[in-house]
Parts: structure tokens; C-alpha cells; sequence
């Protein structure tokens, strides 16, 4: 068994297909966010908040190194920015690691982000149009660190479990 890693931009869907990949497969399912809030026992909003981007990337990187370390069969599903900082995209291939970038337009990026804004901090108060060009900018300084992935699926008009089958296929 490997470790399966679920990389993307917000609001693709990695926790929801993890939690699906990890039932599938009876294998432990982890969020990587979840995990840096109960370690710090701040919302992921409040770190960034509080002590800044570079301490929560800090605390993100060195927690996914020690997931990474471990020999435990995982699913792991990661922060938006988690490859693109600290070299962690070099933990997204290996001997047993298989990484699945779920790419999504940004169309439907931006039409799920404005239906969850109240629970995203980092675009809560942005306007349409702030939002449009945070989120397409984002996307184009993180394609290259995504597309070192193992493997992309691409999640437009598709069901958490369409895609869940497509990736267990890839896995097979």
C-alpha cells in the first residue's frame, strides 16, 4: 500500500474524495488542515491571523514531512498551497507515495467559493471581481508545483464518486 495525496486548489473537492478514496479502500483518511488546527489548537483563519503565513506554512510543511515519514497506509488530504511551499511537492511522488491533482476550471473554482465564503477566511471578503483575479492568479503561480503530481483528474460537471472510481482505477 502507498500513501494517496490529494492536491488542488480550495474548493475542488480533496477532502470530500478523500474521505470517499478512504472508505473505498478501508485505508486511514487524514486532512492535513484539520490535523494543524488540533496540533495548534487554532483554526487554520486564526494562525494565519495571529502568526502569519510563513509560521502556519512552517507548522504545515514540517507535519506533512512527519506524515510522509511514517509507514502507515494513509490518505491525505492537503491545504491549497501545501505543494508550492517548503519543497513539498518533492513528497509527492516515490516508492510509496501516488499524488492526484484535482484540477478544477475557474469557473467552477470561483462558483463554489462564492457558495462557501462564510468558511473560507482567505477570500471571505473579497468582491466578485477580487475574488476572480485572487483565484486566477493562485492557480497560475501553483500549476507548476500541481502538475508534478502523479496523476490529474480533472473534477468539472463530474460526482465526488465518479471521480472517486476514476482515481481508484489509476490506483489499481
Amino acid at each position: 500500500m502507498k500513501k494517496v495525496i490529494l492536491i488542488g486548489y480550495m474548493a475542488v473537492g480533496k477532502t470530500t474524495i478523500a474521505r470517499l478514496i478512504s472508505e473505498k479502500m478501508s485505508v486511514k483518511y487524514l486532512d492535513l488542515d484539520k490535523l494543524i488546527e488540533e496540533k495548534t489548537n487554532l483554526s487554520i483563519g486564526e494562525l494565519f491571523k495571529l502568526k502569519g503565513e510563513i509560521y502556519f506554512r512552517n507548522i504545515e510543511h514540517e507535519t506533512f514531512k512527519y506524515l510522509m515519514s511514517n509507514n502507515e497506509n494513509l490518505v491525505i488530504s492537503t491545504g491549497g498551497g501545501t505543494p508550492c511551499y517548503a519543497n513539498n511537492h518533492l513528497f509527492l511522488n516515490g516508492k510509496n507515495f501516488v499524488s492526484i491533482y484535482l484540477r478544477a476550471s475557474l469557473s467552477v473554482i470561483l462558483h463554489r467559493l462564492t457558495a462557501e465564503k462564510k468558511t473560507r477566511p482567505l477570500v471571505a471578503n473579497q468582491s466578485e471581481e477580487e475574488l476572480k483575479e485572487f483565484v486566477a492568479k493562485h492557480i497560475f503561480e501553483r500549476s507548476y508545483f500541481y502538475n508534478q503530481a502523479t496523476f490529474t483528474v480533472d473534477v468539472d460537471n463530474k460526482t465526488p464518486e465518479v471521480i472517486t472510481d476514476e482515481i481508484l482505477k489509476l490506483l489499481d
